[in-house]
């Protein structure tokens, strides 16, 4: 049964296109691959997926800091978002996931330890971070998807 909705428009857009969604995409794919990355590394120790992995956590983190700058921005002025429990959920959730990629980034970029202990703390951190990943896009779909956020229905 369908039901009758109203557009949340975003504060933070161009030309009333979201700028969040936009800039979200980028950082997610790096950090998912981040995955295979460090699985590639432990299986044949080659320094090229080290420094792929590297690079990967490096624009993950930067790119989703400065993606969550948009959506921070909706939150904050938008009333109907700041309403809804889901949009909460989803902004906890990236917090933690952007802090545990930029800890990731941080420990690789650093190299403080040894360097198979470095490649386990990777894989965990990328892997828990790719499961926050999956739970924070469920919610950033619900927003698009049932609660209309970013969606201009007027037309």
């Amino acid at each position: 049964m369908a039901t009758e909705r109203d557009s949340i428009h975003s504060n933070a857009a161009i030309g009333n296109h979201p700028l969040h969604p936009m800039l979200i995409h980028l950082p997610v794919a790096a950090l998912v691959m981040l995955v295979p990355a460090d699985l590639a590394y432990l299986w044949t120790l080659d320094p090229f997926w080290q420094r792929g992995a590297l690079w990967l956590s490096g624009v993950g983190a930067v790119g989703g800091w400065i993606a969550s700058l948009f959506g921070l921005i909706d939150i904050i002025t938008v009333q109907k978002i700041r309403q809804k429990v889901t949009a909460w959920c989803h902004a906890i959730l990236a917090v933690m996931m952007l802090s545990l990629a930029s800890l990731n980034w941080l420990l690789r970029l650093l190299g403080l330890g040894d360097a198979d202990a470095d490649a386990l703390w990777g894989l965990y951190l990328s892997v828990l971070t790719a499961v926050l990943i999956s739970l924070a896009a469920f919610l950033g779909g619900r927003l698009v998807y049932e609660h209309a956020v970013g969606v201009d229905l007027d037309r």
